[in-house]
């Protein structure tokens, strides 16, 4: 992925956190473990109070218990020892969430639930197991089998289930799935002991990906990921990954750099251009960014501006082969 990781095939590994960075590879300053503020949850398996869900979807307390109430959506497990709503509770929520901003009545949103339950006694909770949309006046139901209206009405909004899973993660992270966080991190550090070796790569490759199950929100993981599909001559993929890391910390300079050395790579040196530019910005003392930035500009014609970029790359490393070619630029 960058100049001198084409020439000596490194992987740059980092630091997660404040006062994190690019560490050598037995850098034994990584192996403290993340910090609580980047807890991780995995909705899937997660439990969430009704505080959450009013902050994770902007329903109010009141109108909770009125869905509990009615029998729309009432929470079906326990966090310490209260009631809570399960990851299929929150899809039926935003359901019906959704239902109601079409300006569905709710007595017609709970007689679709009665009516379902009704005719599909095996469906025991609607909302969740099956597609409810609504054309703004109606219920309509989808199931595997087919439609199936237990009202009237035509389809006109689906619901999308993993945006709803990357929310939970955004707006609760911090408040929860500490320890799956704490094993993710101890995964992802065992991961970087192994990503440099053709011979352990596949086991380091399996242990970034069960970091990220544990902890989607671990971009160094997604990071040094990206880093053995491109090595592994998968552009494509390592692409995907290092822009998956950068929504996540979109200052990453690993990401940035990395993503703009692919697209170096690709001979689109107008698009690396601002990537490098990123990385700089996110540590000045990356020198590769300096020395890619400087190719980058000189091969999209514009000279002038490569000049202060060899002159910084020949700054940071005075010394060395890439210095002399940096020189000869000038």
């Amino acid at each position: 992925m960058g100049r001198k990781r084409q020439r000596d095939e490194k992987i740059i590994h980092v630091v997660f956190g404040p006062g994190g960075g690019r560490v050598q590879k037995h850098d034994q300053n990584v192996l403290s473990p993340a910090s609580d503020s980047n807890a991780g949850r995995e909705p899937l398996t997660d439990l969430f109070t009704s505080g959450e869900i009013s902050r994770l979807l902007g329903i109010s307390q009141a109108r909770l218990r009125t869905f509990d109430r009615a029998g729309v959506v009432s929470p079906t497990g326990r966090r310490r020892g209260r009631r809570a709503y399960s990851f299929s509770d929150l899809i039926a929520l935003r359901t019906a969430q959704s239902l109601l901003e079409q300006r569905v009545r709710l007595r017609d949103v709970t007689r679709a639930v009665g009516a379902l339950k009704r005719s599909l006694p095996k469906v025991t909770r609607p909302l969740q197991e099956l597609r409810i949309v609504s054309d703004g006046q109606h219920v309509v139901v989808h199931t595997t089998d087919g439609s199936f209206e237990p009202l009237t009405g035509q389809m006109v909004l689906d619901f999308e289930v993993k945006a709803l899973r990357d929310d939970v993660v955004r707006v609760l992270r911090p408040s929860a799935g500490r320890e799956r966080s704490r094993t993710a991190y101890e995964l992802y550090l065992r991961a970087s002991q192994l990503d440099e070796d053709p011979l352990s790569m596949d086991n380091a490759e399996l242990l970034y990906r069960e970091a990220i199950a544990l902890d989607p929100w671990l971009a160094i993981a997604y990071t040094n990921l990206g880093n053995i599909r491109f090595r592994r001559h998968d552009a494509e993929a390592a692409e995907e990954l290092y822009r998956k890391a950068l929504e996540i910390d979109v200052r990453q300079p690993e990401a940035q750099y990395n993503l703009g050395y692919v697209m170096l790579e690709r001979g689109q040196p107008e698009l690396s251009v601002p990537l490098f530019h990123g990385a700089i910005e996110a540590d000045p003392k990356f020198s590769d960014a300096y020395f890619n930035l400087a190719m980058a500009y000189e091969q999209i014609g514009e000279t002038s501006k490569a000049r202060p970029f060899w002159k910084s790359y020949i700054s940071l490393e005075p010394t060395g082969t890439w210095t002399e070619i940096a020189k000869r630029h000038l």
